[in-house]
Protein backbone atom coordinates (compact mmCIF):
# COMPACT_ATOMS: atom_id res chain seq x y z
CA UNK A 1 0.00 0.00 0.00
CA UNK A 2 1.21 4.06 -0.77
CA UNK A 3 0.91 6.10 1.54
CA UNK A 4 0.62 9.16 0.96
CA UNK A 5 1.22 12.96 3.49
CA UNK A 6 -2.06 13.91 2.83
CA UNK A 7 -2.91 15.53 6.15
CA UNK A 8 -6.67 14.25 7.57
CA UNK A 9 -9.53 16.49 6.54
CA UNK A 10 -10.15 19.53 9.16
CA UNK A 11 -6.31 19.71 9.38
CA UNK A 12 -4.64 22.93 8.06
CA UNK A 13 -1.50 22.11 6.28
CA UNK A 14 1.22 24.22 7.62
CA UNK A 15 3.30 26.02 5.22
CA UNK A 16 6.79 27.59 6.20
CA UNK A 17 6.78 31.16 6.95
CA UNK A 18 7.60 33.47 3.66
CA UNK A 19 9.60 36.34 4.88
CA UNK A 20 8.63 39.16 3.91
CA UNK A 21 11.30 41.02 1.74
CA UNK A 22 12.66 44.08 3.02
CA UNK A 23 13.43 46.95 0.63
CA UNK A 24 17.53 47.59 0.25
CA UNK A 25 18.35 50.87 1.90
CA UNK A 26 18.86 54.03 -0.31
CA UNK A 27 22.22 54.91 -1.00
CA UNK A 28 23.71 58.59 -0.54
CA UNK A 29 24.70 60.08 -3.41
CA UNK A 30 28.29 60.30 -3.30
CA UNK A 31 30.71 62.82 -4.67
CA UNK A 32 33.47 61.80 -6.46
CA UNK A 33 37.00 62.92 -5.57
CA UNK A 34 37.14 64.20 -9.99
CA UNK A 35 34.11 66.09 -8.90
CA UNK A 36 35.15 67.45 -5.74
CA UNK A 37 38.72 68.01 -7.34
CA UNK A 38 37.11 70.31 -10.43
CA UNK A 39 34.92 71.91 -7.82
CA UNK A 40 38.06 73.52 -5.82
CA UNK A 41 39.59 74.14 -9.07
CA UNK A 42 36.42 76.56 -10.52
CA UNK A 43 36.18 78.17 -6.93
CA UNK A 44 39.85 78.96 -6.66
CA UNK A 45 40.09 80.33 -10.10
CA UNK A 46 36.86 82.65 -9.22
CA UNK A 47 38.49 83.88 -6.07
CA UNK A 48 41.51 84.27 -8.12
CA UNK A 49 39.93 86.41 -10.95
CA UNK A 50 37.95 88.03 -8.41
CA UNK A 51 41.07 89.44 -6.86
CA UNK A 52 42.83 90.01 -10.10
CA UNK A 53 39.33 92.62 -10.88
CA UNK A 54 38.82 94.25 -7.84
CA UNK A 55 42.18 94.57 -6.04
CA UNK A 56 43.59 97.34 -9.05
CA UNK A 57 40.03 99.26 -8.46
CA UNK A 58 40.67 99.35 -4.65
CA UNK A 59 43.87 100.49 -5.24
CA UNK A 60 43.33 103.33 -7.68
CA UNK A 61 40.12 104.21 -5.45
CA UNK A 62 43.03 104.27 -2.37
CA UNK A 63 45.62 105.94 -4.00
CA UNK A 64 42.98 108.70 -5.25
CA UNK A 65 43.32 110.19 -1.76
CA UNK A 66 47.35 110.44 -1.24
CA UNK A 67 49.60 113.12 -2.10
CA UNK A 68 52.60 112.24 -4.65
CA UNK A 69 55.05 111.44 -2.23
CA UNK A 70 52.87 109.11 -0.72
CA UNK A 71 52.43 107.03 -3.63
CA UNK A 72 55.84 106.72 -4.53
CA UNK A 73 57.13 106.06 -0.96
CA UNK A 74 54.36 103.82 0.37
CA UNK A 75 52.24 102.90 -2.68
CA UNK A 76 50.76 99.79 -0.57
CA UNK A 77 49.57 101.42 2.48
CA UNK A 78 46.28 103.32 3.27
CA UNK A 79 46.28 106.93 2.96
CA UNK A 80 47.15 108.18 6.38
CA UNK A 81 44.67 111.65 5.81
CA UNK A 82 41.67 111.67 2.80
CA UNK A 83 43.28 114.71 0.78
CA UNK A 84 39.73 115.76 -0.88
CA UNK A 85 41.70 118.34 -2.59
CA UNK A 86 42.95 115.96 -5.18
CA UNK A 87 39.71 115.17 -6.83
CA UNK A 88 38.80 119.10 -6.35
CA UNK A 89 42.02 119.96 -8.56
CA UNK A 90 41.09 117.07 -11.07
CA UNK A 91 37.64 118.37 -11.05
CA UNK A 92 38.61 122.21 -11.63
CA UNK A 93 42.27 122.94 -12.49
CA UNK A 94 42.39 119.97 -14.60
CA UNK A 95 39.50 120.60 -16.43
CA UNK A 96 37.87 117.78 -16.10
CA UNK A 97 34.23 118.74 -15.79
CA UNK A 98 34.62 119.74 -19.24
CA UNK A 99 35.81 116.74 -20.01
CA UNK A 100 32.49 115.28 -18.66
CA UNK A 101 30.21 117.52 -20.03
CA UNK A 102 31.85 116.46 -23.76
CA UNK A 103 31.82 112.74 -23.10
CA UNK A 104 28.20 112.55 -21.55
CA UNK A 105 26.80 114.52 -24.65
CA UNK A 106 28.75 112.33 -26.88
CA UNK A 107 27.94 109.01 -25.59
CA UNK A 108 24.32 110.40 -25.06
CA UNK A 109 23.52 110.90 -28.49
CA UNK A 110 26.20 107.86 -29.89
CA UNK A 111 23.85 105.36 -27.30
CA UNK A 112 20.53 106.79 -28.40
CA UNK A 113 20.97 106.70 -32.16
CA UNK A 114 22.95 103.40 -32.07
CA UNK A 115 20.13 101.95 -30.21
CA UNK A 116 17.21 102.94 -32.41
CA UNK A 117 19.03 102.47 -35.44
CA UNK A 118 20.42 99.13 -34.33
CA UNK A 119 17.04 97.77 -33.04
CA UNK A 120 15.09 98.89 -36.34
CA UNK A 121 17.72 97.34 -38.52
CA UNK A 122 17.69 94.04 -36.44
CA UNK A 123 13.96 94.07 -35.90
CA UNK A 124 13.71 94.08 -40.01
CA UNK A 125 16.43 91.36 -40.38
CA UNK A 126 14.80 89.27 -38.10
CA UNK A 127 10.88 89.79 -38.83
CA UNK A 128 10.75 89.99 -42.84
CA UNK A 129 11.77 88.21 -45.66
CA UNK A 130 13.30 90.01 -48.26
CA UNK A 131 15.94 89.73 -51.52
CA UNK A 132 18.92 90.53 -49.38
CA UNK A 133 18.27 90.03 -45.95
CA UNK A 134 21.13 87.59 -45.55
CA UNK A 135 23.40 89.94 -47.08
CA UNK A 136 22.88 92.93 -44.95
CA UNK A 137 22.83 90.26 -42.35
CA UNK A 138 26.26 88.98 -42.82
CA UNK A 139 27.57 92.71 -43.92
CA UNK A 140 26.64 93.68 -40.11
CA UNK A 141 29.05 90.63 -38.81
CA UNK A 142 31.87 91.51 -41.22
CA UNK A 143 31.54 94.58 -39.46
CA UNK A 144 32.27 93.30 -36.30
CA UNK A 145 35.62 91.69 -37.28
CA UNK A 146 36.70 94.86 -39.01
CA UNK A 147 39.39 96.89 -36.95
CA UNK A 148 38.66 100.21 -36.36
CA UNK A 149 42.65 100.84 -36.58
CA UNK A 150 42.55 100.22 -40.08
CA UNK A 151 39.74 102.27 -41.01
CA UNK A 152 40.94 105.56 -39.28
CA UNK A 153 42.87 107.00 -42.20
CA UNK A 154 40.17 106.74 -44.29
CA UNK A 155 37.50 107.94 -41.47
CA UNK A 156 39.52 110.72 -40.98
CA UNK A 157 39.84 112.05 -44.66
CA UNK A 158 35.97 111.32 -45.15
CA UNK A 159 34.39 113.11 -42.12
CA UNK A 160 37.18 116.21 -43.13
CA UNK A 161 35.74 116.37 -46.43
CA UNK A 162 32.11 116.92 -45.27
CA UNK A 163 33.06 118.77 -42.55
CA UNK A 164 32.79 116.58 -39.42
CA UNK A 165 35.90 117.10 -38.03
CA UNK A 166 36.49 118.50 -33.86
CA UNK A 167 32.86 118.48 -34.27
CA UNK A 168 30.53 116.93 -31.68
CA UNK A 169 27.94 115.26 -34.13
CA UNK A 170 30.60 114.35 -36.07
CA UNK A 171 31.70 111.61 -33.30
CA UNK A 172 28.35 110.59 -32.04
CA UNK A 173 28.17 109.50 -35.95
CA UNK A 174 31.37 107.76 -36.04
CA UNK A 175 30.39 105.93 -32.66
CA UNK A 176 27.03 105.17 -34.13
CA UNK A 177 29.25 103.98 -36.95
CA UNK A 178 31.27 101.73 -34.65
CA UNK A 179 28.49 100.37 -32.19
CA UNK A 180 25.86 99.27 -35.16
CA UNK A 181 27.09 96.43 -35.86
CA UNK A 182 27.77 94.49 -32.32
CA UNK A 183 23.85 95.61 -31.62
CA UNK A 184 22.35 94.45 -35.06
CA UNK A 185 23.86 91.16 -34.47
CA UNK A 186 22.97 91.31 -30.98
CA UNK A 187 19.21 92.48 -31.14
CA UNK A 188 18.72 90.32 -34.43
CA UNK A 189 19.75 86.93 -32.34
CA UNK A 190 16.67 88.32 -29.41
CA UNK A 191 13.95 89.59 -31.75
CA UNK A 192 14.19 86.06 -33.45
CA UNK A 193 13.43 84.46 -29.74
CA UNK A 194 10.19 86.93 -29.35
CA UNK A 195 6.21 84.86 -30.13
CA UNK A 196 5.25 86.17 -33.82
CA UNK A 197 1.56 85.73 -32.46
CA UNK A 198 1.76 89.02 -30.34
CA UNK A 199 2.54 90.83 -33.73
CA UNK A 200 0.47 88.89 -36.03
CA UNK A 201 -2.48 90.16 -33.39
CA UNK A 202 -1.48 93.76 -33.33
CA UNK A 203 -1.43 93.90 -36.89
CA UNK A 204 -4.95 92.20 -37.25
CA UNK A 205 -6.27 94.83 -34.95
CA UNK A 206 -5.02 97.39 -37.15
CA UNK A 207 -1.46 98.10 -35.66
CA UNK A 208 0.74 99.62 -38.44
CA UNK A 209 4.46 98.05 -38.88
CA UNK A 210 5.88 101.19 -37.05
CA UNK A 211 3.09 101.23 -33.79
CA UNK A 212 3.54 97.50 -33.99
CA UNK A 213 7.25 97.95 -33.55
CA UNK A 214 7.32 100.62 -30.90
CA UNK A 215 4.25 99.93 -28.70
CA UNK A 216 4.78 95.96 -28.70
CA UNK A 217 7.49 94.48 -30.03
CA UNK A 218 10.09 96.87 -28.38
CA UNK A 219 8.73 96.84 -24.93
CA UNK A 220 9.16 93.16 -24.80
CA UNK A 221 12.85 93.23 -25.83
CA UNK A 222 13.75 95.57 -23.05
CA UNK A 223 16.07 92.94 -21.62
CA UNK A 224 17.94 92.36 -24.35
CA UNK A 225 18.24 96.63 -25.28
CA UNK A 226 19.36 97.00 -21.88
CA UNK A 227 22.10 94.63 -22.12
CA UNK A 228 23.69 95.81 -25.47
CA UNK A 229 23.43 99.02 -24.12
CA UNK A 230 25.42 98.56 -21.28
CA UNK A 231 28.10 97.32 -23.98
CA UNK A 232 27.43 99.96 -26.20
CA UNK A 233 27.89 102.82 -22.73
CA UNK A 234 30.79 100.65 -21.34
CA UNK A 235 32.93 101.05 -24.93
CA UNK A 236 31.89 104.39 -26.16
CA UNK A 237 32.53 106.06 -22.48
CA UNK A 238 35.98 104.10 -22.67
CA UNK A 239 37.00 104.98 -26.12
CA UNK A 240 39.98 106.25 -27.28
CA UNK A 241 41.40 106.06 -30.56
CA UNK A 242 38.23 107.69 -32.49
CA UNK A 243 38.40 110.94 -30.51
CA UNK A 244 42.05 111.22 -30.75
CA UNK A 245 41.69 110.85 -34.36
CA UNK A 246 38.90 112.92 -35.20
CA UNK A 247 38.57 115.29 -32.23
CA UNK A 248 41.75 117.48 -31.46
CA UNK A 249 39.75 120.83 -30.49
CA UNK A 250 41.30 121.26 -26.71
CA UNK A 251 37.54 122.90 -26.02
CA UNK A 252 35.70 119.15 -27.12
CA UNK A 253 37.53 116.85 -25.69
CA UNK A 254 36.50 113.88 -24.04
CA UNK A 255 37.10 112.02 -20.82
CA UNK A 256 39.85 109.60 -21.91
CA UNK A 257 41.75 112.48 -23.75
CA UNK A 258 41.57 114.58 -20.43
CA UNK A 259 43.40 111.84 -18.66
CA UNK A 260 46.06 111.56 -21.06
CA UNK A 261 46.19 115.74 -20.84
CA UNK A 262 46.28 115.05 -17.27
CA UNK A 263 48.95 112.90 -17.34
CA UNK A 264 51.39 114.46 -19.56
CA UNK A 265 50.55 118.18 -18.06
CA UNK A 266 53.42 119.17 -16.36
CA UNK A 267 55.72 116.71 -18.32
CA UNK A 268 58.19 114.96 -16.08
CA UNK A 269 56.65 116.05 -13.01
CA UNK A 270 53.18 114.56 -13.37
CA UNK A 271 50.18 115.26 -11.24
CA UNK A 272 50.06 111.38 -9.68
CA UNK A 273 47.82 112.37 -7.69
CA UNK A 274 45.25 114.35 -9.23
CA UNK A 275 45.69 111.58 -12.21
CA UNK A 276 44.54 108.65 -9.71
CA UNK A 277 41.23 110.90 -9.01
CA UNK A 278 40.22 111.46 -12.40
CA UNK A 279 40.69 107.83 -13.19
CA UNK A 280 38.20 107.29 -10.18
CA UNK A 281 36.11 109.94 -11.56
CA UNK A 282 36.16 108.03 -14.72
CA UNK A 283 35.31 104.63 -13.62
CA UNK A 284 32.69 105.90 -11.12
CA UNK A 285 29.83 106.17 -13.82
CA UNK A 286 30.54 102.43 -16.04
CA UNK A 287 30.52 100.98 -12.25
CA UNK A 288 27.22 102.68 -11.31
CA UNK A 289 25.75 101.93 -14.34
CA UNK A 290 26.63 97.71 -14.29
CA UNK A 291 25.71 97.66 -10.42
CA UNK A 292 22.20 99.14 -11.42
CA UNK A 293 21.66 97.17 -14.14
CA UNK A 294 23.26 93.98 -13.75
CA UNK A 295 20.23 91.79 -13.36
CA UNK A 296 18.53 92.82 -16.32
CA UNK A 297 22.01 92.58 -18.09
CA UNK A 298 22.35 88.54 -17.02
CA UNK A 299 18.61 88.54 -18.03
CA UNK A 300 19.03 89.16 -21.34
CA UNK A 301 22.07 87.49 -22.16
CA UNK A 302 20.20 84.22 -20.87
CA UNK A 303 16.64 85.16 -22.44
CA UNK A 304 18.14 84.90 -26.06
CA UNK A 305 18.84 80.88 -25.42
CA UNK A 306 15.35 80.16 -24.47
CA UNK A 307 12.67 80.61 -26.74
Amino acid sequence: METTDTPPAGVAEERPPVEKLKPAPAKEPKRSSEGRTLNVFSHGMLILWAFMVVMPLLWAVMTSFKDDKAIFTSPWSLPTSLRFDNWARAWSEAHMSDYFLNTILVVGGSLIGTMLLGAMAAYVLARFDFPGNRFLYYLFIGGMSFPIILALVPLFYVMNNMGLLNTTHGLILAYIAYSLPFTVFFLTAFFRTLPTSVAEAALIDGASHSRTFFQVMLPMAKPGLISVGIFNFLGQWNQYMLPTVLNTDPEKKVLTQGLVQLAVSQGYKGDWSGLFAGLVMAMLPVLAAYIIFQRQVVAGLTAGALK
